[in-house]
């Protein structure tokens, strides 16, 4: 100890600032590990439906209330998205999905446009913003736990999923084509499922939970249940109070062959 004299008060130094760092490595891992949402917050543009938009699933929609076409042109304009939350009486869901513009299908003279777009980014709404004609939403972009599903997982699902396809006379797209993370979110997104089931896929943490939880939908389905049903009007939970809406309509379809949609957004609570 004598022999570090002068040096010691530096070396104390030295060690404090790498305690310090690694403290701040190790938080930032726990954070990554074990939470799911970034410290950043957007005011994002909110479309509320009566559906449930997934990541990487197309969603057809046709614009015509003068607010959401005032919200699409400034969407188009800022090469921005918006996010789509489902619309319930009670209110509106607390997690949604983003919805990126691909393509403007028809434009017609009195202003309306066909657009198709596709889901990118969960996101949860934080708080309503009622500035603008159109509502829009400060949220937090989620990220899923680190880990994914167990390759016999993914084998089940996708065997399940292709049973209920070939019921309904389609084609499944090829696992080339799907991105890791999104095998849960395509496998909900091609079949019209209970929009409160995909509304619960939609808030869940990682892609292992998913995938057993469409695991043990689809196996309620091959047991002889319906693959969708009516559009829960239950309970509040998971849902926020808004302003009143008019109604708005989409057409979608919904990925199966010859299946087509259409669904109303129903008056969001005061």
């Amino acid at each position: 100890m004598h022999y570090l004299g002068d040096h010691a008060e530096l070396l104390v130094s030295w060690v404090s600032q790498v305690k310090c760092q690694r403290t701040i490595k190790e938080s930032t891992r726990c954070c990554c590990e074990k939470s799911w949402r970034p410290l950043v917050s957007t005011l994002l543009p909110i479309f509320p439906l009566d559906v449930v938009l997934l990541p990487g699933v197309p969603l057809p929609l046709h614009i015509f209330e003068p607010r959401y076409k005032e919200m699409v042109t400034e969407c188009l304009d800022q090469k921005k998205p918006f996010g789509v939350v489902r619309s319930k009486e009670e209110g509106i869901a607390e997690i949604g999905c983003t919805a990126e513009i691909m393509a403007v299908t028809k434009k017609h003279s009195d202003g309306r446009m066909d657009i198709v777009t596709e889901g990118r980014e969960r996101f949860e709404v934080m708080q309503l913003n009622h500035e603008r004609s159109f509502l829009r939403a400060e949220v937090l972009y989620l990220q899923d736990e680190l880990g994914s599903a167990a390759a016999e997982k993914i084998s089940q699902a996708l065997k399940l999923h292709g049973e209920i396809l070939s019921l309904a006379g389609a084609e499944p797209v090829a696992l080339s084509e799907i991105e890791g993370s999104k095998i849960s979110f395509h496998l909900a997104g091609s079949l019209p499922l209970d929009p409160d089931f995909k509304q619960t896929l939609l808030g869940m943490k990682s892609e292992t939970e998913r995938v057993e939880a469409i695991i043990s939908y689809f196996e309620t389905v091959s047991d002889g249940s319906p693959v969708a049903t009516a559009t829960s009007e239950g309970g509040a939970s998971g849902f926020l109070s808004s302003r009143a809406y008019n109604q708005a309509i989409i057409c979608f379809s919904s990925g199966v062959s010859g299946h087509e949609s259409s669904a109303h957004t129903g008056g969001v609570a005061a």
